[in-house]
């Protein structure tokens, strides 16, 4: 077989099985060459993807999927699955609207086993698919591939513990490109892991412990498995998987194919479950990834040449909170910056540079730093934790229980809030808004350009109180104007007031779609006022009544979904105080809305601002023959 023409004949695990391993080498090459002149036009996760390519080979040549299940953890390394399981020209479309998602997705392949996207929960998922499948006497194998990123979460430890204790045979591959997890002592590791691994090894283990318990009794065995891991303990750094009941091989060479197929062979002889440690790099085999994984860990489209990303033209609200936070933090020493493994994506990079002692990622643990920021707010200083919005659902329970409840002065910025594009159902920062407005002794805010993101984070650092913060992976719009440069509590401000007879409401993430809204109103001769209401949580209810009674028409425009959104609360509001206006609002739907552009889902939803100003316009035609109270249904 043509070395150059490998990739064009694989369309399924099947056709990787007919391969030598001299042709599996040529197909990694293939396949890294394909990914990285793909993803430098589409845009994706980069260098992760590089380095698993050897590890998803390997993979997919000694088990037999679907029947097998291969679980990916996050899943953003899933690209070389995706290409030898029937996707390889769908790679093109990859985080497109209408092309295939950026993470499994199970109604794409029934190579995909289980959705992700949020990281630590493949061996969670992967125990229980094993378990259900010996209930049901179904002896497939079920692999749970792992980062060691991603071991940081404490889920991932939950499961461990778990899986060990019922010792069923289930596979963990731990795909460790960064953080070292145990101590590679050479020779000696390797000649004690292919001991353990072998057919022969298995099968004297098990005859001898069966010998020594029928002989000497349960008691003396437990003495001699004692002795054997603390023999273990002494030349390597394993016995924490040791002692969860694991069987551990490693470290395996993750780019080295034949030393991968040798490891996954010889696990189907174990009787317990197993951890396979495999070393990679990230970004391998394009040494600007290698060199930087960071920055082409998700990347836009840039140029495969010389590495360069394509320029960024304005400021985004990421940078803005970076600058703000970073003048803050100069002049008051106590503020600190916690961020769980995100410090990059939520701009902490420059306040870990300038303040390191005062700078704290903990790793994929965001209830743990929900928590430990409450921890220090409660020692005197300033924490502010930044996390992605879809993250924050994993911390619920602590931002209730463990700062609002105790009224610690914690602030929580949430980035990506709204919606993200690409990234798809996993990553949208939709549910915030429901989740949080209703948290007791909390603020909740929402900047709309650079200028109110210094606003509000002075406001917050000056509170007593948790205050939320929440805003887009958008560019700042910087022509807005402002007629307060202060923070009222409850209080919003006018982008326009002319005292005309329709109010546009609008909130931080929509205030750039709203001044549109305006713009393309006013070629027909419409004129609207617009309030930014800038909080979310609490309203000024009083001077909210003061605002609405005023006008003949309300809209307002959200960035979340209807069901449990601020949209609900106004709709709400009017009615209790019976004003005779018409009411109007622009939100999502309670559904997952698939990966597209921005601009694309606002559009498919009926949010763009042409659309919502053809609303508009129509129910100016009538609003003289109706007083009624409507919310939106997107079309």
């Amino acid at each position: 077989m043509n070395p150059e023409l490998i990739l064009s004949k694989i369309n399924s695990p099947h056709d990787i099985k007919k391969l030598n391993k001299n042709q599996l080498k040529n197909l990694a090459k293939e396949i890294r060459s394909y990914i990285i002149d793909v993803i430098s036009q589409t845009g994706g996760h980069l260098a992760s993807n590089l380095g698993a390519i050897e590890l998803t080979l390997a993979l997919h040549y000694v088990f037999n999927s679907p029947e097998d299940k291969i679980i990916w953890d996050v899943g953003h390394q899933c690209y070389t699955h995706k290409i030898i399981t029937g996707r390889r020209d769908q790679l093109k479309n990859i985080r497109k609207k209408n092309g295939i998602s950026g993470f499994p997705k199970q109604k794409e392949s029934p190579h995909d086993i289980f959705d992700t996207g949020h990281s630590s929960t493949s061996i969670s998922a992967a125990l229980g698919l094993k378990i259900g499948q010996n209930i049901l006497q179904n002896n497939h194998k079920v692999i749970a591939v792992i980062g060691d990123g991603s071991l940081t979460g404490g889920m991932a430890f939950e499961a461990l513990n778990h899986a060990g204790h019922l010792g069923k045979h289930l596979i963990v591959i731990i795909n460790d490109n960064g953080m070292s997890i145990s101590k590679n002592v050479g020779a000696l590791s390797a000649m004690l892991t292919n001991l353990t691994a072998t057919r022969s090894y298995q099968l004297f283990r098990r005859n001898f412990d069966r010998v020594i318990k029928k002989i000497m009794g349960n008691t003396f065995l437990k003495l001699i498995n004692r002795i054997k891991k603390m023999f273990k303990a002494l030349v390597l750094d394993t016995n924490l998987f040791a002692d969860l009941g694991f069987e551990y091989i490693g470290p395996v060479n993750g780019h080295n194919i034949n030393d991968l197929i040798i490891a996954f062979e010889h696990i189907h002889n174990f009787d317990k479950p197993v951890v396979i440690h495999v070393n990679t790099q990230k970004g391998k085999g394009y040494h600007f990834a290698e060199n930087d994984p960071t920055s082409f860990h998700g990347v836009g489209a840039f140029s495969v040449i010389d590495g360069k990303l394509e320029p960024k033209t304005s400021l985004s609200f990421t940078e803005a909170f970076s600058q703000s936070l970073l003048n803050q933090a100069k002049a008051n020493k106590k503020i600190c910056a916690i961020t769980a493994a995100m410090a990059s994506g939520t701009g902490l990079t420059n306040f870990e540079q300038h303040f390191p002692k005062r700078f704290f990622d903990v790793g994929i643990t965001e209830q743990h730093a929900i928590t430990f920021s409450a921890g220090l707010a409660k020692a005197g200083l300033k924490p502010v934790v930044a996390i992605y919005s879809t993250f924050m659902q994993r911390a619920v329970d602590q931002v209730i229980h463990d700062v609002a409840l105790q009224k610690l002065p914690v602030i929580i910025v949430m980035d990506r809030a709204g919606i993200v594009g690409a990234d798809g159902e996993t990553h949208h920062g939709l549910f915030d808004i429901a989740l949080f407005r209703a948290v007791p002794d909390t603020i909740f805010l929402s900047p709309g350009n650079a200028i109110e993101m210094d606003l509000m984070l002075d406001y917050a650092l000056k509170q007593n109180l948790p205050v939320l913060m929440r805003y887009p992976r958008a560019n700042c719009i910087e022509d807005i104007p402002h007629t307060a440069d202060n923070i009222e509590e409850g209080k919003g401000v006018f982008i326009q007031h002319n005292q005309n007879r329709i109010l546009v409401m609008t909130l931080g993430t929509t205030l750039e779609q709203t001044t549109k809204l305006s713009h393309l109103l006013a070629l027909d001769e419409i004129k609207i006022d617009i309030y930014n209401m800038r909080f979310i949580n609490p309203i000024d209810e009083n001077y909210l009544l003061s605002i609405l009674k005023s006008y003949d028409q309300i809209y307002f425009i959200e960035e979340g979904y209807a069901q449990g959104g601020l949209g609900e609360y106004i709709s709400s509001f009017i009615a209790r105080n019976n004003l005779p206006v018409f009411f109007h609002y622009f939100a999502f739907p309670s559904q997952f809305i698939e990966h597209a552009s921005r601009e694309e889902i606002f559009e498919e939803y009926g949010m763009s601002p042409s659309q919502m100003a053809m609303c508009i316009k129509e129910n100016s035609k009538y609003h003289n023959s109706w007083k009624v109270i409507k919310r939106s249904e997107p079309s």
